[in-house]
């Protein structure tokens, strides 16, 4: 559905979301482009995503190294645990509110690819949702002899008409076709955006604002649109007329549209200057006009004719102050003036943060975290003041707003920690109270476990926290099994959840899981990601080393049965503590990692990254990427851990051939590894619910092998 809630972090989560503008085919183009890095790197042919020499290097490392791993006894118990996690009936029907209906994407081992559906707000907080199913994509992929992968779809303001957003096999371009909803089918001679990393939003049912590829120079370095396009329905795309253009040297341009409280409707263009940086202009009859907002903000939504906003950074104006990570509203009707009006609804402190916002007709609904644990707050306007109060619900694990409408005052929410399983909560009276709707059945037994939280202290005395879950009988021997996860990037923050894989596949099996909330994330607010931007990234890597160090001093593990994991930017974390600190761990899964921090920029979507990593073109920060950059620093030594790399040749976000050549400088240096690409899936290396299943069960079987033979 059409996303209620606009955060600047929507286009972090495209961050990591949605990916550059080129197809797969111009990227692999691009890569061949000769640079001094490309000179002197003897791998760089792996970057030719479908090449056949990069095809056969794939299938060769596969065959290779699936057998491993494959051919354990104790891997089909594995796999068969994996697939019924996977493939487990028994979740949570989530979805979004959108007239008097929650609209829900449902995927089983019925529905492989899988079926969108809806029933009746009503129904839904009754326990009993009446499901009417809207679009299967499994009969769809059938008849149309495609691989079509499920990606949302975005609604106009009736309701009536969708954009369904489809991918092939994953990829992070999408097809986006017009979809109706009362005859369930698609629109004959209705809207189609072929397939790009295309961005649009609805102004009214006959007419669409589209940011898309439009031809040669129309995206951005960082591969996305830059030129957005108003197209009315009976014309072809080619003639939709520019409505408004960024600059093709900044990240994006992203419209969306918001609906208050009273059910009006506005369009907003989100101009990405740099991947956390932005300015937005709101569409008037006499056409856009920019807000008055800080560079670094999330837009929320409105509520009652005022902008909902999270600030990013410390704003001063009109000669106050107002803090990073403050909530705030802004009058609509004076946010486009010098000095607009500003009311402070809520600031958090120093170990708190604001997770998600959401706004229902009666209130604004704020999730987020103390000391890494979850809290709801509702907050409502009286007259000019502004007033709070807590929504009483557990307080160990994560709270999540999953389902809010402008127009409603239904809102859902659900709460999980490490060992509860997630539960779904109706938001009651105006949302001020929480009602149990539904409880998961537990995938694993929790009884022998507990959680415990424990804090390091890293190189410049900042105290790092982190969650152990292990057996209650464990013995403080210093052997036990650990499998350390981290993230440390893009104010992401790695919360207290509940996962039936982590239970079934590795402390049933008498593993110890630890979570790291390193910085990088946001779980103290928007300073502690700030802390490890661009140079300053060494602090993040040595949070890590702190929580490793701290693990053995505890006598939970020592080096010989630690392993750590990480994925995307994660994998770049394991890169790096792989070359700094190879001695601390036995094992290593290294997923769709970035590697090659020299050329990451050129590749993909990486040229939206600078603001995150810093860029090689600029000499200083270049100085500290050659210092860091896992691919560059790699040295042969005789205590590098044989590590598991996987990625998925379909990634277009995450380039495979950072996976690729990393894989092969080991090989060229003679350290052992294992490989394991998906040609399916895109970044999650999972175009469905078979292949997520398969790829833990190989993830573990390797950490088992590593850590517990």
């Amino acid at each position: 559905m059409r996303s209620l809630r606009i955060f600047k972090q929507s286009f972090v989560a495209l961050a990591m979301t949605l990916a550059a503008g080129h197809t797969m085919t111009q990227n692999t183009a691009s890569a061949q482009q000769v640079t001094p890095a490309a000179v002197a790197d003897p791998f760089l042919w792996l970057e030719d995503v479908d090449g056949q020499r990069s095809m056969d290097w794939v299938h060769r490392e596969n065959a290779r190294s699936l057998p491993v791993l494959e051919n354990d006894r104790r891997y089909p118990a594995l796999l068969q645990s994996a697939l019924q996690v996977a493939q487990n009936r028994d979740r949570l029907p989530l979805g979004g509110i959108q007239h008097g209906y929650l609209y829900n994407f449902w995927q089983d081992e019925s529905h492989v690819r899988g079926i969108w559906r809806r029933a009746t707000v009503a129904s839904y907080a009754a326990g009993d949702p009446e499901w009417q199913t809207l679009l299967d994509v499994d009969a769809l992929a059938s008849t149309e002899h495609a691989n079509w992968v499920w990606e949302g779809a975005d609604c106009d303001p009736s309701g009536a008409r969708c954009m369904v957003s489809l991918s092939n096999g994953g990829l992070d371009a999408i097809t986006r076709r017009e979809f109706d909803i009362a005859s369930r089918s698609f629109v004959a001679n209705g809207f189609v955006i072929p397939e790009a990393k295309s961005r649009m939003t609805w102004i009214d049912h006959d007419t669409l604002l589209v940011a898309t590829n439009w031809g040669e120079g129309s995206l951005t370095p960082s591969g996305y649109p830059f030129i957005l396009r108003r197209w009315r329905r009976g014309t072809p795309l080619s003639s939709a007329q520019d409505y408004v253009r960024g600059a093709q040297s900044d990240v994006g341009i992203t419209p969306f549209d918001v609906t208050d409280t009273d059910g009006s409707h506005h369009v907003f263009i989100d101009h990405n200057v740099t991947f956390f940086e932005s300015t937005i202009q709101v569409m008037t009859a006499s056409g856009p006009r920019e807000l008055t907002l800080p560079r670094k903000a999330n837009f929320n939504g409105l509520y009652r004719g005022r902008l909902i906003v999270t600030l990013l950074q410390e704003w001063r104006i009109a000669g106050h102050t107002y803090a990073n990570g403050e909530l705030v509203a802004i009058p609509l009707n004076t946010a486009t003036r010098a000095a607009p009006t500003i009311e402070e609804i809520y600031t958090p402190g120093p170990r708190q943060s604001i997770e998600g916002v959401a706004i229902t007709r009666d209130a604004v609904l704020v999730a987020g975290f103390d000391n890494v644990r979850g809290r709801l707050q509702r907050f409502a306007l009286n007259g000019n003041a502004w007033s709070g109060a807590p929504v009483a619900l557990p307080q160990t694990g994560v709270i999540n707003i999953v389902s809010a409408d402008s127009r409603d005052s239904h809102a859902f929410a659900t709460y999980e920690d490490f060992l509860t399983p997630q539960t779904l909560y109706s938001l009651d009276d105006k949302a001020a109270t929480a009602r149990n709707v539904r409880a998961l059945t537990a995938q694993f037994d929790a009884t022998p476990y507990v959680v415990e939280q424990f804090e390091a202290v890293s190189r410049d005395d900042t105290h790092v926290p982190y969650f152990v879950v292990h057996r209650r009988d464990m013995q403080l021997n210093g052997q036990n099994p650990t499998l350390l996860y981290a993230y440390g990037g893009f104010q992401l923050s790695q919360t207290p959840s509940y996962s039936g894989y982590i239970g079934r596949l590795w402390l049933d099996q008498g593993g110890v899981y630890v979570l790291a909330n390193i910085r990088g994330g946001g779980e103290f607010g928007p300073a502690w990601h700030d802390a490890g931007l661009k140079t300053h990234r060494q602090v993040i890597y040595d949070d890590f080393y702190a929580v490793e160090r701290n693990l053995v001093a505890r006598h939970i593990t020592d080096p010989r049965h630690l392993g750590i994991s990480g994925r995307s930017n994660g994998g770049l974390l394991m890169g790096v503590m792989l070359n700094q600190h190879p001695e601390m761990v036995h094992a290593a899964v290294v997923g769709s990692p970035l590697i090659d921090m020299l050329r990451y920029d050129q590749m993909l979507a990486g040229a939206s990254w600078v603001g995150e990593y810093g860029s090689p073109s600029v000499p200083e920060e270049r100085a500290f990427l050659e210092q860091i950059s896992p691919y560059q620093n790699l040295r042969h030594r005789d205590d590098f851990p044989l590590v598991f790399i996987y990625t998925s040749t379909k990634d277009d976000r995450v380039h495979p051939g950072h996976a690729r050549k990393y894989a092969a400088r080991l090989e060229e240096l003679g350290i052992p590894f294992l490989y394991y690409e998906n040609t399916d899936g895109g970044h999650q290396a999972t175009a469905n619910l078979r292949e997520a299943g398969r790829r833990r069960a190989l993830e573990y079987m390797y950490l088992a092998q590593r850590l517990m033979d």
